[in-house]
């Protein structure tokens, strides 16, 4: 039987602030693994074992190294929870939640909320370990608290500038130092006046967020404002992109393929309904596919994947989506059939257009497989001499429908690799 692996979570307070089932399991360890700042927490003479430090990359070394120490007691340090954005995922997605045995500590969030007096199941939490700044865009909104798990001394001047160019610069922010130490600071500041002197390391950030007057509002729901987005006149207009969003239907840990990207407006916005949706644009033009990375890290979805490449030969390989959006390229010979092989029982498909050529394909389509197939029109009051009338856009015919368990079964997926689900 495979040896259990203690994980232990140690905060800045170090080895007096652990439980004594924390000091007895790193006592009894003949191994000790951790970051060096936290094995250097620990008493030589109360902790004998040998200690190792994580290499670096942490991630591909982890199954090697705790194979090479297999059956001896081995010990795991870990910052706070280890849990909560911490080793005990990875460690947990390698070796089996069997196979360990943890011993959480305090999280930084809980110190963080303790100090500041926030309810931490109203609190959203966004880290900056290992992750870009524009992850945090999408969770900034009025009047909201958020803490940012940094990455160091430089994060909280990062953040600052951040929040300015989004308009929130009025924003308080507050930097927690070395929360649970003697050490422990609290810095009160504004995104627009940030504390002028170094930051420590470790340090957590708070969020009072307050939008600068006339600064833009950008909501949750789908359907951001056309100017949001930078583009060249390929995007799906806001109320339709609404509309569209509402078919694909995303729910959380979903994978949409946004083909056509064009701007990037669906698969971004399929993104921000939940932190935990993935998106993956395909777009042949490779102008328009950096405009698509712009637009990601602009609102706030830095980890929207580009594909630069033509659909359906810019499909093969890829995992196998939940739902497809086809924006553009409908007449592409075999585009339709590529997608519609790559989705599994109850996967949708919602593809757009306001030609009569693709508008054909989609009604053969819907004769086909069913599904619902709509015509959408939208009209802009806009000025008429000293008066008001209505401009109408172009209509937009739009297909959306969901796989059957009998048409799955009668399909061979032939785009993706293994279908893996990313």
């Amino acid at each position: 039987m495979s040896s259990v692996i203690s994980v232990v979570g140690i905060g800045a307070d170090g080895w007096n602030g652990l439980s004594a089932a924390a000091r007895d399991t790193l006592s009894a360890a003949e191994v000790l693994i951790g970051g060096p700042r936290q094995l250097d927490l620990l008493p030589p003479d109360a902790c004998p074992g040998e200690r190792l430090a994580w290499p670096s990359p942490l991630r591909p070394a982890v199954p090697g190294l705790l194979a090479a120490h297999e059956g001896r007691r081995v010990a795991v340090l870990a910052s706070g929870d280890p849990l909560f954005y911490g080793i005990g995922r990875t460690l947990a997605e390698t070796v089996g939640p069997d196979r360990l045995h943890v011993l959480p500590h305090p999280s930084s969030v809980s110190y963080a909320c303790a100090r500041l007096g926030w309810a931490v199941e109203e609190t959203e939490t966004v880290s900056l370990v290992g992750r870009p700044l524009a992850s945090l865009v999408a969770a900034v909104h009025d009047g909201r608290r958020v803490l940012v798990l940094s990455a160091g001394a430089d994060t909280p001047g990062a953040v600052a500038e951040l929040l300015r160019s989004h308009g929130f610069g009025p924003s308080r922010l507050r930097i927690l130092e070395q929360l649970g130490a003697d050490r422990e600071r609290i810095l009160d500041a504004t995104a627009d006046n940030p504390p002028p002197g170094p930051v420590d390391p470790l340090n957590v950030i708070a969020l009072d967020c307050v939008r600068a007057p006339g600064a833009p509002r950008l909501g949750a729901a789908p359907g951001l404002p056309d100017e949001a987005y930078e583009h060249d006149g390929q995007l799906t207009k806001r109320h339709v992109r609404a509309a569209t969003l509402a078919a694909l239907a995303p729910a959380p840990g979903e994978l949409l393929w946004d083909i056509g990207g064009g701007s990037g407006s669906i698969g971004i916005e399929w993104m921000r309904t939940h932190r935990s949706c993935r998106a993956i644009a395909v777009e042949r033009d490779a102008a328009r596919a950096a405009r698509i990375v712009r637009n990601a890290d602009a609102l706030g979805v830095p980890a929207l994947r580009v594909v630069t490449a033509a659909a359906p030969a810019g499909l093969a390989g890829l995992p196998r989506p939940d739902a497809v959006f086809i924006g553009g390229g409908l007449t592409a010979p075999g585009l339709l059939d590529a997608c519609w092989e790559a989705l599994a029982e109850g996967g949708r498909l919602v593809a757009n257009t306001v030609t009569l050529e693709s508008e054909a394909l989609l009604a053969e389509r819907y004769r086909r497989h069913g599904g619902e197939l709509i015509r959408l029109a939208v009209a802009h009051a806009v000025p008429v001499g000293g008066f008001t009338g209505w401009r109408q856009a172009m209509p937009v015919t739009q297909w959306s429908v969901v796989k059957t368990a009998a048409e799955a079964s009668a399909t061979t997926t032939s785009v993706t690799g293994t279908g893996d689900r990313g």
